[in-house]
């Protein structure tokens, strides 16, 4: 009985599979570990964009109802401790505070209010937008790696 040796083009292509093999791998980790990380830190960004430009949408809409419905004052119940509530009348909405971040506080006039809100919710909006634009480019460095590994696939099947 004769042994033949394997030729070289015998070896080739098992080389070149496993190859194609490891390099698909790699591409998934790729994807997984590094593009689908970024890509939720994005989100949680833009959520985060969102929760902040509803809250000043919500402000302008209360400041709204406030000059128009409300222009002699309304009743509230304020809490001054330990989850007890005195009631309170607001006469005067001349000026209120507005939250302008970082827990600093600045007195401003109800129409001043409304267009800080405006600002606020301009730039919150583009930031956003900046934002998605990045988390658009990541999906779609997500879908060319899945190309990428289907087009090995392809090669291995070939083979």
């Amino acid at each position: 009985m004769q042994i033949k040796p394997k030729s070289s083009t015998e070896v080739h292509p098992m080389q070149e599979q496993d190859a194609n093999q490891a390099q698909i791998t790699r591409i998934e980790e790729f994807i997984n570990e590094v593009l689908k990380e970024d890509l939720r830190q994005l989100e949680k960004c833009i959520d985060q964009f969102n929760e902040e430009i509803m809250e000043y949408v919500q402000l302008k809409n209360t400041l709204q109802t406030f000059d128009t419905h409300l222009p002699e004052g309304y009743k509230t119940q304020v809490n001054i401790g330990s989850n007890i509530f005195m009631q309170a009348r607001v006469r005067k909405m001349d000026s209120i505070l507005v939250n302008v971040g970082k827990d600093v506080y600045l007195e401003m006039s109800i129409p001043e209010a409304e267009r800080f809100s405006d600002t606020r919710v301009k730039i919150l909006t583009k930031q956003s937008d900046v934002l998605r634009e990045e988390s658009v480019k990541k999906r779609a460095q997500i879908k060319m790696a899945l190309i990428a590994i289907s087009e090995r696939a392809k090669l291995i099947q070939d083979v």
